[in-house]
């Protein structure tokens, strides 16, 4: 067992997971959400609807967080910063990847060993076809979805993972998580959880403090 889990925390995946800027914010809202809830409904120091009001109005405002989060970094700042870092260094000698997807498979294959790269690429794509030479149509491989220069890279032992390119993404991640989290996130909030609270039938039994409430509209 101590085996499978050192295998488990050596891990490729668990690595890509954690030095990704995306998994980790989404990992801490998410434990967030679940968590302060948590904690404040097993505070038997708090009133009994205090602690309902409470832990809901906590829960609704890490998910309204997670909800921005998702909708607006990823789809917007992070490929944003994927489509402008592509135009800064065109003539840096980077592959035409055709999406910020295709890029972050070709770093899935740099991180797994040659053998299995080469197989990866040789794979047909279920449901695509493609014109060969002759006209006629046949299935297309994991290969040709990329250019020469990025086919050239998978071929080597340690191909580039062009880091200019993944830092500039990262960063318009880092961007868009303080901007979504620390800002917006806020601002939503107020418009969508006190008449959910209303609907559940908590807003009636809010505190009667102003300072439980600064606590709980604190960002993440």
């Amino acid at each position: 067992m101590i085996q499978g889990i050192a295998r488990f925390l050596t891990s490729n995946s668990l690595n890509n997971i954690t030095s990704n800027t995306n998994s980790q914010v989404l990992m801490e809202t998410t434990l967030k959400s679940i968590g302060r809830p948590g904690f404040i409904l097993i505070d038997n120091d708090i009133e009994n609807d205090t602690k309902k009001y409470a832990a809901a109005k906590e829960f609704l405002y890490q998910a309204t967080c997670l909800l921005v989060y998702a909708a607006l970094v990823v789809p917007v700042f992070k490929r944003g910063a994927f489509k402008l870092a592509k135009k800064v260094f065109a003539d840096s000698g980077i592959p035409n990847f055709q999406s910020l997807k295709q890029y972050n498979h070709y770093l899935k294959l740099c991180d797994s060993s040659l053998n299995n790269r080469q197989r990866t690429l040789e794979k047909e794509i279920k449901g695509v076809y493609k014109t060969d030479s002759k006209g006629n149509k046949v299935k297309k491989l994991v290969k040709d979805e990329y250019d020469e220069i990025a086919l050239n890279e998978l071929n080597k032992e340690n191909p580039d993972k062009f880091t200019d390119l993944k830092g500039a993404i990262e960063f318009g991640n880092i961007v868009g998580s303080v901007f979504g989290l620390a800002i917006l996130a806020p601002q939503v909030s107020h418009v969508f959880i006190h008449p959910a609270l209303k609907f559940l039938g908590l807003e009636d039994k809010k505190p009667k403090t102003k300072n439980n409430d600064t606590k709980l509209d604190k960002t993440v």
